[in-house]
């Protein structure tokens, strides 16, 4: 609370410069998720026959919640490096820059998910009262991604090369999150275990059921809600003990 009005300032920035030189600027935050469902919906919904109607919310649902991950993550790791200078000349607390990572990226996912309450309406997706239940899927979302960030902000400041290690986990955690394939398959050939590893894909499958309207399952709430806590622990944790070293590798 008390570098609260920093923080703020440092979400602005970092929105500001995430669209700096763009013209369409924040519309972009509702034209990429809408163009990439439409892309991912008519590839993979030919390629494995989909033929519902809903098939493009079932993608856009995975598709924003992985972008968000993805994004927020990767800005935490920079986070560090790249306010080095202030860190050098200002005592504010290190742990406010991969915060304000995580938040300003957060303001751009929440702006995005107006995307996909308009497909949602236009393709008629049976929307009832367990989408008042999103909010516990999007909060675990925000944790676990701060969690993980803090994780990934320290390592990165010792571990330059960890940034393009991040970039192929980040591929393998999208190919087994269900973004755009169904789940059936794998469960039918007995290779579902690889989607109950993935505790993003937990998180999608908790947020699709408050889309779609049906229950959240139990597995997938203990599991991301376990994974998303421990990992901000560990994060803080991790980050509280190195966090004084930072300015000798900065």
């Amino acid at each position: 609370m008390k570098y609260r009005h920093l923080l703020g300032e440092l979400v602005k920035k970092d929105i500001k410069l995430k669209y700096r030189r763009s013209y369409l600027g924040i519309l972009w935050t509702l034209i990429e998720p809408l163009l990439t469902m439409i892309v991912l919906s008519t590839v993979f919904g030919s390629l494995y026959g989909r033929t519902d109607r809903t098939f493009p919310v079932y993608v856009l649902t995975g598709r924003l919640l992985y972008a968000y991950f993805a994004n927020s993550t990767k800005a935490c790791m920079r986070s560090i490096r790249s306010h080095s200078g202030m860190i050098k000349k200002v005592y504010v607390p290190k742990y406010i820059y991969p915060l304000s990572s995580v938040c300003s990226n957060y303001v751009t996912f929440l702006i995005s998910l107006i995307v996909l309450v308009v497909v949602s309406i236009v393709l008629k997706v049976n929307i009832n009262a367990y989408i008042l239940l999103s909010f516990i899927p999007l909060l675990l979302m925000f944790i676990m991604a701060y969690g993980v960030g803090m994780i990934l902000a320290t390592l990165s400041v010792f571990f330059r090369d960890l940034e393009y290690l991040w970039s192929v986990a980040l591929m393998i955690i999208m190919y087994t999150a269900a973004i755009f394939y169904p789940v059936e398959r794998l469960y039918t050939t007995g290779k579902g275990w690889i989607l109950e590893l993935n505790p993003l894909y937990s998180l999608i499958s908790l947020f699709r059921s408050c889309v779609f309207g049906y229950p959240m399952e139990m597995r997938h709430l203990l599991y991301a809600g376990i994974f998303s806590v421990g990992s901000l622990i560990i994060g803080l944790l991790l980050f509280y003990k190195k966090q004084d070293k930072f300015i000798l590798y900065v």
